[in-house]
This record gives C-alpha cells, sequence and structure tokens, in this order.
C-alpha cells in the first residue's frame, strides 16, 4: 500500500492505496498549525483507527500547493514510514507536457490530474477542480496540459460576500426551494448555488468552443464536486479521488 497526499489551501486530502484500490481516506484542516511531530502522531492515530499496520505501507507520495505544510508532512512521512515521499509537482521526472507559457508554475494537483485523467480516461479532459479556487484543467489524451482557467473557489466568494455585508447572515451552501427567494437565506443560497453553477457550465461550454480535436469528457473533482453534480449541466463523471489517483500514479513512476 501507499499513502498519498493532496495538500490544499484549505483541506488535506489523504488515501491509502492498494494497487488502484482506494483504502481508508481522510480529509484534515491544512491550516491548522502542526509539527512534524504532531503529524507523525495523527498519522499514527489514524492508522490504528482503520486498522492498518504502518509496516503495510511501502511509501508515501505528496502534492501541495502550500508550501510551508510540504516539509511538515514530508517529515512526517519520513519518520512514519523510514522514507521520503515522492513529490509531485512541476520539476518531477514525469511524463507530462507542460504546454503552457511558465510551465515551473503549474500547480502540483493540475499535474496530478493530468496524469490521472491522461494515463485512467485516456482521452482528452477538462477537470474542474473545486476547491478554495476553482479550477479548470485543459488536458490531453497524450498526456498534455494545455491550460486551463482559474476562479475563486464557490466558498471562498460566498465567504466574501458575507464578510463585506454587514447585514447578510452567513448561510449554508443548500439548493434553495425556488430560484425566486423570499427569505435573505434563500435568496443568498439561490446567488451562491446557481450563480457557481451557471459560472462552470459557461466556462465549460466557452473552452470546449476553442477545444481542437475531440469532445473533451468533463470530470468534476474537489470537495463541492457531489454538490454541483446535480445542477451542472456539463459535468460527464464526478470523480472524487482524481487527484489523488494521480498522485498515486506519480509516485508509481517515479519509483518503478
Amino acid at each position: 500500500m501507499i499513502l498519498a497526499f493532496d495538500i490544499g489551501n484549505t483541506e488535506t486530502t489523504a488515501a491509502l492505496f492498494d494497487g488502484d484500490r482506494v483504502g481508508p481516506h481522510w480529509r484534515l484542516t491544512t491550516n491548522l498549525p502542526r509539527t512534524p511531530d504532531e503529524y507523525v502522531l495523527l498519522l499514527r492515530s489514524l492508522f490504528q483507527a482503520a486498522g492498518i499496520d504502518i509496516a503495510s505501507v511501502k511509501g508515501s507520495a505528496i502534492c501541495s500547493v502550500v508550501p510551508q505544510m510540504t516539509q511538515v508532512v514530508a517529515h512526517a512521512c519520513l519518520e512514519t514510514f523510514g522514507r521520503s515521499p515522492a513529490m509531485i509537482d512541476a520539476r518531477a521526472a514525469l511524463p507530462v507536457k507542460l504546454e503552457v507559457d511558465e510551465p515551473l508554475t503549474v500547480g502540483a494537483d493540475r499535474i496530478a490530474n493530468t496524469l490521472a485523467a491522461s494515463r485512467i480516461r485516456k482521452r482528452d479532459c477538462i477537470v474542474v477542480d473545486l476547491g478554495t479556487a476553482t479550477t479548470y484543467d485543459c488536458i490531453t489524451a497524450a498526456g498534455a496540459f494545455i491550460g486551463g482557467i482559474i476562479q475563486p473557489g464557490v466558498l471562498t466568494s460566498a465567504e466574501t460576500l458575507f464578510r463585506r455585508t454587514a447585514q447578510l447572515p452567513s448561510t449554508e451552501i443548500i439548493p434553495p426551494k425556488k430560484i425566486i427567494g423570499t427569505r435573505t437565506d434563500e435568496c443568498i443560497r439561490s446567488g451562491v448555488l446557481y450563480g457557481a453553477v451557471d459560472s462552470v457550465d459557461g466556462l465549460v461550454r466557452r473552452i470546449k468552443k476553442e477545444w481542437t480535436g475531440a469532445n473533451p469528457l468533463v470530470i468534476a473533482t474537489g470537495g463541492l464536486a457531489e454538490t454541483l453534480r446535480p445542477f451542472c449541466e456539463t459535468f460527464d463523471e464526478v470523480d472524487a479521488f482524481l487527484t489523488l489517483q494521480g498522485v498515486r500514479i506519480g509516485y508509481e513512476l517515479l519509483t518503478a
């Protein structure tokens, strides 16, 4: 088994893989300050609760967009498993073509998404990753990242609205009963949810208009993918573990 990490700005997801099969998995808060020793204890407690023998884990891999957490988790992996983790990023010797103007600035999560989409789906893909930011990764079947779009995430936009408007209450993002709200919280839910849905669908359609070649498969991933699944007309698939599968594939390629 290997342990894969996707360290995002808000949350860190981790999963154990036995081959390509997803085993126990966890979602952790990224911005909660932890020392490497504290992370070692956290990993041991998670494994113990899941009934997993640490000795059965042969390695680990990390993709991270939070540099200050990368070394914390890397050190914890070294202490826990006795070997340094594989690092999945733009500098790694991976079969990913970064066909963009500044390849070294491409986020590690987008590298992992490119690996997973091209190696598993084996066709042109648009990966919509719904996290702190919403990213649209344009990926070819040959494993090339050809660019994309970055916009504020759904919750990021909602939190900005709540902070900057004195009389609008913070509201859980759940589907309203109807589009035209008759209560303030319903108005907010309509605006946040359907504004996000129409934005995602609109941007995907615009990307497709510029696409050359075969019609790309649209895969949604990230923390809010399941929430938006019933409403986004452009989603072909939702894969909550796409990025982590890319991390797993990266580990296998780097350690082969």
